[in-house]
């Protein structure tokens, strides 16, 4: 690996403890000891990309998504044992065959196992797995980064709290949002003091009253959110903003990630919606979804912004009126 100090070429022997044996100097992530084989010149280049080389904040967990994407895509079978296993297998086999019996069955045991990895590669087993769920991400590597140079990387802010709400009553706005990482995403980019936003985590306690605005995860319980806001809150209008699975279902490049199979009544409801085919509740049963840190930040922050600014133009009576006589519109064929 690369020395994120010296940037000189370092073998394994010459990094005992994550400490540089040219320049002395610590470091916090060594690929050889870490489920996604991170550096630290790696992580500050992802993180230089998520936040636009500063001009955005990015949360961990948007971190954790970004730095899991690519090994999202492997399955969790080592190949490397299967090429082994036949190699020996056939080896054995052609023994036993001219010789002792017992080598024979011996090679056929470990073709038979070698084809147990060849099916288990072709059929997926493992993908879309983390190799390190956020949570652990959050103790292991971010700590150790954190030991090493005294804070999270440039840019990454602390997501294991949700942004406090408001301590007064509100008439604003409102996104419902479980997701910390996400709700300490949009806080930290000035989305709740530019339209008086209200966030809030949980769907049956909202600190406010205005419209409100759903923002959830592309899987079989994101999916159901907005119908549980408006069970809590029937006549209150509520405005779905997605992620929708239409977006990510079998589009080549959102990874998406799985987790735990839904129970069944969540299922259930699904189905009963008609909104989605066999195949995608077939996906969602396995337990798949896209997560809403998985989507880049500038886009993520795009899209709530003109959700937002189309809900609040739509509860406010003046800039309805003024939209219907051509005020902040540009009138037809002119533009800035």
């Amino acid at each position: 690996m690369i020395c994120p100090h010296c940037e000189k070429s370092l073998l394994r022997r010459e990094r005992p403890g994550n400490v540089c044996g040219k320049c002395g100097r610590r470091y916090a992530l060594d690929p050889k000891t870490n489920p996604l084989r991170l550096n630290d010149l790696r992580v500050r280049r992802i993180t230089g990309k998520l936040t636009g080389e500063g001009h955005l904040p990015c949360t961990a967990g948007q971190l954790w998504y970004a730095v899991s994407r690519g090994s999202l895509r492997d399955t969790r079978v080592d190949t490397g044992c299967a090429i082994a296993l036949a190699l020996f297998g056939i080896v054995l086999l052609l023994v036993g065959l001219s010789t002792v019996g017992v080598f024979a069955v011996v090679g056929a045991l470990l073709l038979a196992g070698a084809l147990g990895f060849v099916v288990a590669e072709a059929r997926g087993v493992g993908r879309g797995v983390p190799r390190i769920a956020r949570e652990a991400f959050r103790s292991g590597p971010l700590a150790d980064w954190t030991s090493v140079y005294g804070s999270l990387p440039p840019g990454v802010l602390d997501d294991s709290r949700y942004p406090s709400p408001p301590t007064e009553p509100s008439d604003g706005l409102v996104l419902v949002c479980p997701d910390p990482s996400i709700a300490v995403f949009l806080d930290a980019a000035g989305l709740t003091t530019r339209y008086g936003l209200v966030l809030a985590a949980d769907p049956g306690a909202i600190p406010a009253t205005g419209p409100v605005l759903v923002l959830h995860d592309a899987d079989a319980g994101g999916l159901l959110l907005a119908r549980r806001v408006r069970g809590a809150w029937p006549g209150r209008p509520v405005v779905d903003i997605g992620l929708p699975l239409a977006a990510v279902y079998g589009r080549p490049r959102a990874v998406p990630v799985r987790g735990r199979p839904p129970e069944a009544s969540v299922m259930a409801a699904l189905e009963e919606s008609g909104e989605y085919g066999p195949e995608q509740l077939r996906w969602l049963r396995k337990g798949w979804g896209f997560p809403l840190v998985g989507v880049e930040p500038t886009r993520l922050l795009a899209v709530v912004s003109r959700a937002v600014e189309r809900a609040g133009a739509a509860a406010d009576p003046e800039r309805r009126r003024a939209a219907s006589v051509g005020f902040l519109t540009w009138p037809e064929g002119g533009g800035p």
